[in-house]
């Protein structure tokens, strides 16, 4: 179920609790639901964005080659074909993400936050190394770069209750 986002710093700034696999039907799914609802205007979220305080994000995983496509279409004159809008493939959904392993390399960038008006800029990995539980409950382990890697790491700021 489509989910309001919330935008009070308060609700935002508390920590994470660990999910558990009953949060999977429940707040797992309204969190995939209402990425894919804002596919438009968001590309991660976090269960707390939805008033759940719960270890739980949300990432569209294709949105890199998306934008990529969309920067070549504008290029080469073809703006109609631009649009960046996921259609809900390449998903991906974590309970209780940890990190693993972290590059040692850094880079700054300014980044935007579906609950908070306007752009904050931020330190992130080049890659991260993640684990977590899937859909199925099962444990995965994950290395992450690029964009995904730049979305894993502002939503699970999220979940530490620190605001980017």
């Amino acid at each position: 179920m489509v989910k309001e986002i919330i935008h009070d710093v308060n609700l935002l700034q508390i920590k994470a609790e660990d999910a558990v696999k009953e949060d999977i039907d429940g707040v797992a799914q309204d969190l995939l639901d209402t990425l894919q609802a804002n596919s438009h205007r968001c590309i991660g979220m976090a269960a707390n964005m939805i008033g759940i305080a719960k270890a739980i994000i949300a990432v569209d995983t294709q949105a890199e080659a998306r934008a990529m496509a969309a920067n070549a279409a504008q290029g080469a004159g073809m703006a109609g074909l631009a649009a960046t809008a996921g259609n809900g493939e390449g998903l991906l959904l974590m309970l209780n993400p940890r990190y693993t392993k972290k590059s040692p390399r850094t880079y700054i960038v300014k980044e935007g936050c579906l609950s908070l008006s306007g752009e904050r800029v931020a330190e992130r990995h080049q890659w991260v190394e993640v684990i977590y539980r899937d859909m199925q409950w099962q444990k995965r382990k994950q290395r992450f770069a690029g964009l995904t890697a730049e979305i894993i790491q502002h939503e699970m700021d999220h979940l530490a209750g620190i605001l980017i």
